[in-house]
């Protein structure tokens, strides 16, 4: 099973996550995204589009 994280620490808030993947990434009322549903990752093509989409590679799939 894939684990996804979110570095909150990198995290600049682009929302560009949830709106390619909002079955696995929401945006947290801190103003940062979260994986909110990191079960749905595995074999869900958009997270890892997510992933790849983050413009500071804040997110992580292992």
């Amino acid at each position: 099973m894939a684990k996804v994280t979110v570095d909150e620490n990198l995290c600049i808030g682009c929302g560009l996550c949830s709106e390619i993947c909002p079955e696995v990434f929401e945006m947290g009322d801190d103003g940062q995204a979260h994986a909110a549903h990191p079960e749905k990752c595995d074999g869900l093509p958009c997270c890892t589009e997510a992933a790849e989409s983050c413009p500071v590679e804040a997110i992580k799939i292992e």
